[in-house]
């Protein structure tokens, strides 16, 4: 079981679309992959930080992704950073992750794998974002991918990218 949330750590979730498991489910899987997140990866936060978990559908994601990145399709998770660092020490506001159920849903089935073991990678993949990992290169694409492989380890969700090309290389 992976360490508690930061002190004060506050997890804001909202359901605006999809066919998504109850505020419940999620919420436990969030502070599940959250938690191993800041463990594993010794994100360091204010106490008292926030981050806020939305959970849409294809057509939505679709519009921020072309809004915010100009790019004109759905993607699985979106990522918005709150504010920047002070040091290595990230909050109050650490911002906001938004994920797609269409497409989060077909990957996992296209996998073979669990939603939500695939919900829980994707958090963590969103949460990374927030403290400035990135993938746009080979050399970042291997460090993130390397710490998002050890956190989920840490809480028993296989390797999400066995088998697969650096996220760099398919982008």
């Amino acid at each position: 079981m992976p360490d508690p949330l930061p002190d004060g750590f506050l997890i804001d979730l909202s359901i605006e679309a999809g066919v998504w498991p109850d505020e419940a489910h999620l919420l436990q899987l969030a502070e599940r992959a959250i938690s191993a997140a800041f463990a594993v990866g010794e994100l360091e936060v204010i106490k008292g930080s926030e981050v806020s978990l939305l959970f849409t559908d294809d057509a939505t994601i679709r519009k921020l992704n072309k809004q915010w990145r100009d790019k004109d399709k759905p993607t699985n998770v979106l990522s918005f950073p709150g504010g920047d660092p002070q040091g290595d020490i990230y909050g109050p506001l650490l911002g906001d992750i938004v994920f797609a159920f269409e497409t989060v849903a077909n990957e996992a089935r296209e996998m073979g794998i669990e939603f939500s073991d695939h919900l829980s990678h994707l958090t963590v993949h969103g949460l990374l974002h927030l403290f400035d990992y990135d993938h746009q290169e080979d050399d970042e694409a291997e460090l993130m991918e390397k710490l998002e492989k050890t956190i989920l380890a840490s809480i028993g969700i296989d390797d999400p990218y066995s088998g697969s090309p650096l996220v760099a290389d398919v982008e």
